[in-house]
């Protein structure tokens, strides 16, 4: 290719990265200067390689080097900037995701309701989903004379069940983020499946009329473990689409991006499994409790996750 051809094909976007320099903080400058780096010290070693003349090379090298600088500082800057993240970043994430969000939803309730109901207007449904001694493990574990509700203790202190939720909650997110790695259609297995037996479970316990002691401890940590579960499997829808649909990108190179876009998501999930297995170890299965108390606290906590959830939209739209 000869260099004015070279030129042309590639100087909108040289143009672009110099204008994100110039304001390299507004909207979303610093992700799109983080992503052509590579692409700009490619076409750096191309010119060198093909010999094209001075001038060019020094202005790929000045764009490449200042780009360097931009984005070591920026990363300098917002390195640990926890509030930074959650306040602004992971919400983005969640919006810019939010088709993949409203899929993992719909494929993880609408079976869950199907269930529920199947389970609830027929008794013995809940063996076609649910094996037999998991369903006399969860009917002592909702028994409104139990000691303490929840799953059976091997020791009776909330500090190892807190451990136990958090190494519960992280593998369910895993296999919904790491089944997208099979077209997506893993991440879809997960959430059909965790749907189906989630209603079913909820069906057979109302029909039991252990409803005092079901919903009232679902409901607090389920705000931040259920959203969490969908957010992981919007993430591995995503790495399924990315598989599927490359673009003019290798397939490789496809996922590696998606992978990157992904990641903020990753790193609010982990907050939420971490505080959902707080509330669940230390909050959801105190029996002593009032029952009016653990509802109005759960529509709080619902409230406050919804809210955050969509305020992405605001960052999103500058």
């Amino acid at each position: 290719m000869k260099q004015h051809e070279f030129e042309a094909q590639h100087e909108a976007l040289w143009q672009r990265i110099d204008a994100a320099l110039e304001k390299p903080s507004q909207g979303d400058n610093s992700k799109f200067l983080a992503e052509q780096y590579l692409h700009l010290c490619q076409q750096l070693a191309i010119a060198k390689e093909r010999m094209y003349d001075g001038a060019l090379l020094a202005r790929l090298n000045k764009l490449a080097l200042e780009l360097y600088r931009e984005l070591y500082r920026y990363r300098s800057e917002t390195r640990l900037n926890f509030y930074a993240f959650y306040k602004r970043d992971f919400p983005l994430a969640i919006y810019r995701h939010r088709f993949y969000i409203l899929l993992a939803f719909l494929v993880m309730v609408l079976p869950g309701l199907v269930a529920g109901a199947w389970t609830y207007l027929d008794e013995d449904s809940i063996y076609s989903v649910v094996d037999g001694s998991q369903v006399r493990q969860v009917e002592r574990m909702y028994d409104p004379q139990a000691d303490k509700l929840g799953r059976e203790r091997e020791s009776e202190t909330d500090i190892l069940m807190f451990g136990f939720y958090i190494k519960n909650n992280i593998s369910v997110a895993f296999r919904c983020f790491a089944g997208g790695l099979l077209l997506g259609i893993g991440t879809l297995l997960v959430l059909f499946f965790n749907g189906m037996f989630m209603g079913s479970i909820a069906g057979h316990l109302t029909r039991l009329d252990y409803v005092d002691t079901f919903y009232p401890f679902v409901a607090g940590h389920g705000s931040f473990e259920l959203t969490a579960i969908v957010f992981s499997g919007a993430a591995g829808l995503r790495l399924g689409y990315a598989i599927l649909n490359p673009g003019q990108s290798s397939r490789l190179d496809s996922l590696r991006q998606a992978g990157r876009d992904v990641v903020p998501m990753l790193y609010g999930i982990v907050l939420m499994l971490v505080i959902a297995a707080f509330l669940e170890a230390f909050w959801s299965s105190n029996g002593t409790l009032p029952i009016a108390v653990k509802y109005a606290v759960a529509a709080v906590l619902w409230g406050l996750v919804l809210l955050y959830s969509f305020s992405g939209r605001r960052h999103g739209s500058r």
